[in-house]
Formats: C-alpha cells, sequence, structure tokens
C-alpha cells in the first residue's frame, strides 16, 4: 500500500457516507471516466453524466433534509468531488458548481425561499452562481450589473461572463449593485432568479481549453423582472453572502484540483512501471524517482490539508478564509505542476491526445485562475500576517 492510499483509507467517514463514496467511485468507474475524453473533443454538455449523477442523488448531499434533500459533510462531498474530477473534470465542475451556487441559498436564504427553491435543487436542478463581468473579475466591487426597487419588484439589467453552466442553470444566484446604495462595496446585493425570465438572455459559449465539456456562458439581463421577494437577504448584504460563499467553494476546487492531480500521476506511475528505455523500467532512473518523490509528497500534504480545511468547517469554524486560501492556491499549483510533469514522463505520447494526461494538464490550468487567481490568494494569505 502506498503513501497516498494509506491517507486515502485513513479518511474518517461515516458508514453512510463511505458508502455512498464508494458508489461514487464506482460510476466514475463504469460511466464518467470512459466518456470523458469524447467530452472532452466534443465539448457537448455531459448531460449523461448529470443525469447518472442525479440517479444516485447526489444533490441531495448537500441540501437540508427539511427540503428534499440528505445532508452529509463537508469533508465527503470534498471526497465526492475530488473522485469524480479523477474521472471527469468537467462533469465535476458541472456538479461542484451547483454546490458552490446552492451554498448561499442554503446559508442565507429565508424559510420561504428555501421550501420554494431547494427541493428542485435536490432533485437534480443546475445552479450557476454569477459574479464576474467584463471589467469585474477578482475585484468584484467594480461589477455594473444594476438591482432598480420598482414598487413589489426588482427590475436588472447588466451582463455576466465566464458563468458556469450559464446555458443549462435552472437557478441564477447574481450578484450585482443596489441602485439606490452609492458605495460601491455596500451596494453588492444578491438576487435569485429562475430559468426563464423574461428578458435573460445567454449571449454565447466559450470555446476553452479545458474542462471544455463544462460549458461557461456570457449572460445578458435586459429590464428582467424578479418579486421583491427573490433578494436574498438585504441590499447591501452581498459582500458578506461573497465572502461566505467562496469560503465553501474554494476548498471544493482545491479538490477538483487534486482530484486532476492524483489521476494524472496514477496514470504516470503506471506507465513508467512498465515503459522501458535502455533495457530498464523508466521507473528505476534515479532522475525519475527525484520527480516522483516530490509529486507524491506535494499530494500527500495537500491532501492532507484539504481534510484538514474541510473538518474545520464540519465543525462550524467560520472564521477560514486563509486557510481556504492557502488550500486553493497550493492544491492548484499543485496540480498544474505535476500534470505537466506527467505529461513529460510519458514523453512524446504525453502531448498525444491518445493519452488522458494531455487533457489532465488542459483541465488543471483553470483551477489556478477561478475562485480568485493564484496571485490574489498569495497577496490575501501575505497581508494577513500585518501586525495592526
Amino acid at each position: 500500500m502506498t503513501v497516498l492510499q494509506r491517507l486515502d483509507g485513513s479518511l474518517d467517514l461515516p458508514e453512510e457516507e463511505r458508502m455512498l463514496l464508494d458508489a461514487v467511485r464506482v460510476l466514475c468507474r463504469d460511466q464518467l471516466a470512459p466518456r470523458a475524453a469524447d467530452y472532452d473533443r466534443s465539448g457537448e454538455f455531459p448531460w449523461d453524466n448529470v443525469h447518472a449523477i442525479n440517479k444516485l442523488g447526489l444533490n441531495g448531499m448537500f441540501i437540508p433534509d427539511e427540503y428534499g434533500g440528505a445532508r452529509m459533510s463537508y469533508v465527503g462531498y470534498l471526497a465526492a468531488i475530488r473522485e469524480m474530477a479523477k474521472a471527469c473534470a468537467a462533469t465535476a465542475m458541472v456538479w461542484g458548481t451547483t454546490f458552490h451556487a446552492v451554498k448561499p441559498v442554503i446559508d442565507f436564504a429565508s424559510h420561504q425561499q428555501k421550501t420554494k427553491l431547494l427541493p428542485r435543487i435536490a432533485d437534480g436542478g443546475l445552479v450557476s452562481l454569477c459574479i464576474t463581468e467584463p471589467t469585474a473579475g477578482s475585484d468584484a466591487t467594480g461589477m455594473k450589473t444594476r438591482f432598480t426597487p420598482d414598487g413589489e419588484h426588482i427590475v436588472i439589467n447588466g451582463g455576466k461572463t465566464f458563468i458556469t453552466c450559464g446555458d443549462h442553470a435552472d437557478l441564477y444566484v447574481l450578484f450585482g449593485k443596489w441602485s439606490e446604495i452609492e458605495n460601491d462595496k455596500a451596494a453588492i446585493s444578491v438576487v435569485l432568479v429562475e430559468k426563464g425570465a423574461e428578458g435573460l438572455t445567454v449571449l454565447g459559449k466559450e470555446d476553452k481549453m479545458g474542462q471544455r465539456a463544462a460549458s461557461t456562458a456570457s449572460l445578458a439581463f435586459d429590464n428582467v423582472r424578479v418579486p421583491r421577494e427573490n433578494l436574498l437577504c438585504e441590499p447591501g448584504d452581498g459582500l458578506k453572502i461573497l465572502f461566505s460563499a467562496l469560503n465553501k467553494s474554494r476548498p471544493s476546487i482545491a479538490a477538483h484540483a487534486l482530484g486532476i492531480a492524483r489521476a494524472a500521476f496514477e496514470d504516470a506511475v503506471a506507465y513508467i512501471n512498465q515503459r522501458q528505455q535502455s533495457g530498464r523500467n523508466i521507473i528505476e532512473f534515479q532522475g525519475i524517482q527525484f520527480m516522483l518523490a516530490d509529486m507524491a509528497t506535494d499530494l500527500a500534504l495537500c491532501e492532507s490539508w484539504l481534510w484538514r480545511v474541510g473538518a474545520m468547517i464540519d465543525a462550524g469554524v467560520e472564521d477560514i478564509g486563509i486557510e481556504a486560501s492557502m488550500l486553493k492556491m497550493r492544491a492548484s499549483d499543485v496540480a498544474m505542476r505535476i500534470t505537466t510533469d506527467a505529461v513529460q514522463l510519458f514523453g512524446g505520447y504525453g502531448y498525444c491526445k491518445d493519452y488522458a494526461v494531455e487533457r489532465y494538464m488542459r483541465d488543471a490550468k483553470i483551477t489556478q485562475i477561478y475562485e480568485g487567481t493564484n496571485q490574489i490568494h498569495r497577496q490575501l494569505i501575505g497581508r494577513s500576517f500585518i501586525e495592526k
């Protein structure tokens, strides 16, 4: 048993979560992994995989029981998303995005809002988190989308870009600015927009380097009218909601990145154990062993921190922003390095689409960019040590 297998075996989950995780592994092995290359080539939305996920009821993992779910631990969710990312990173992002986007509803919505919306998500609905705009990426305060109160309604005008599942979502958790609040930060608010709202238009879909089947769309909101009751919390509560959502989604991105990294590592180990040069298996060369040592050590340390941060969240620790930034930053950097090294270990074959490692490398890159670029996370971590 390798050190990574021992680390996997040490994960302490309740019996029902272990059983569900075993079912996820079977799903990944039998359905998601065999389809991954075709979905990558076509860029088509992975509906077959989404239907298979829904058949297992996996959306219920993060929906409270009273709203039709079967809520489980955050560590259990992280383990599931990592397994899914090993098999098909694009499908993992589709499923993970619904978790990222629905968390603000779970944590901040009224009972009435939850009763109306969450059962649909537990049954397999897709949710998109709508933050990024052409002029507002890492600096969310630069967003221009505007919420204007009009009696019992809110009128929405603006646009969003890089919205995962934006062309297929059943619910949009939309961030914008309340027109009656002048301060940029204080004005940020959140409105829930349902699929089919008049004036909501999908402008187009990006043709991406990696995770190609996880559609990324641009959206326009042209005088979209929603009931005032669709406002999440109060006008100006958006920044608080945003930070809370990111603290829960960044460890998820780390698990996603580590799933890709583990897949690349395992493929590379299998390959160099059977590939020969100069009459010897490649793994017998000392320089190759040094590469493996670095890859395995980075994986073990990041995965250990992943389970640690997940346990903190399950324990109810609220102030985990820096821990989440450290985890997301290091895990995504490690994923990019390991997938690149895996391509190197495959030699010329690693550069060809016949082998999955070139897809892993493309899939890994975005994990360093979304949910805050790693440059932003380094800034957040570094300035946390400024003495006040």
